[in-house]
């Protein structure tokens, strides 16, 4: 139970490492709300939830959409009084798009949910978290905000942007209680890998070169082994964790 009695909110909780971030921290004590736009994905996982005695509650919420991002930090403390953990997950790829094939629509959309939903929340979650003198953010940024061509130039961008805005918050906010960590996943096995979700489309000359580094990958992740990095930063046990970016590849980025 080393969440125990902490509320947390974890978007993105429909599918992949999003729905395991909201059980495993369910399973560890805390109360979840869970944040995703399929509002029947948030209802088939408060009913295991439930089932399994946890408390998750559901916020139906798109992240480009400021209001959703304010409102989901207005729902949680008004349902449970306060706010401990932040997950920010919720991320969308961009057709492996190189820079001279990218078109505004697809920057925007990409931004909107990667960058700009993120710092809405976090903006929201940290003048709460100062009001209670402590909080935790985590934002799962990915190897793609490590390296120059595991996705398109949007994504990339958005993802270097979102680990630099962790380290920010990390150092800004180090001697209120307040902690921000990110985590850098490489493949794991998301919709993104099983159902090419952010992929409809994809660039043939972006792919390609993009391929080109994806056999060094070692192996493929799960959900559950993210969640359990998302567990450590969220937990006591990374207490003097701050500011830092963990890459959860097997290996890909030391090669």
């Amino acid at each position: 139970m080393k969440l125990e009695n902490r509320v947390a909110i974890v978007t993105g909780a429909s599918s992949g490492m999003g729905r395991a971030i909201a059980l495993l921290y369910a399973q560890e004590g805390a109360k979840v709300v869970a944040v995703a736009r399929r509002k029947e994905k948030l209802e088939e996982l408060t009913n295991e939830a439930a089932k399994q005695g946890l408390t998750i509650a559901a916020y139906p919420g798109d992240m480009s959409r400021k209001e959703d991002v304010e409102g989901m930090i207005d729902f949680a403390v008004r349902t449970f009084g306060r706010l401990d953990i932040l997950v920010n997950n919720a991320g969308v790829m961009d057709n492996n798009l190189p820079v001279h094939e990218l078109d505004d629509d697809t920057w925007q959309r990409i931004m909107n949910v990667n960058l700009n939903g993120p710092m809405y929340a976090c903006r929201k979650a940290v003048q709460q978290m100062l009001s209670q003198q402590s909080g935790n953010i985590i934002n799962v940024a990915s190897v793609g905000g490590l390296g120059g061509c595991r996705a398109g130039t949007a994504y990339t961008s958005s993802k270097f942007a979102l680990v630099g805005m962790t380290k920010n918050i990390g150092y800004m906010y180090a001697q209120k209680g307040i902690r921000c960590n990110a985590i850098c996943p490489g493949g794991v096995m998301t919709e993104i890998l099983t159902k090419g979700v952010g992929f409809e489309n994809s660039s043939a000359f972006g792919t390609e070169r993009i391929m080109a580094g994806a056999g060094n990958s070692p192996r493929t992740g799960t959900p559950e082994e993210i969640a359990a990095i998302a567990l450590f930063l969220a937990s006591d046990d990374s207490s003097f964790v701050n500011g830092v970016a963990i890459a959860a590849d097997g290996g890909w980025t030391a090669y």
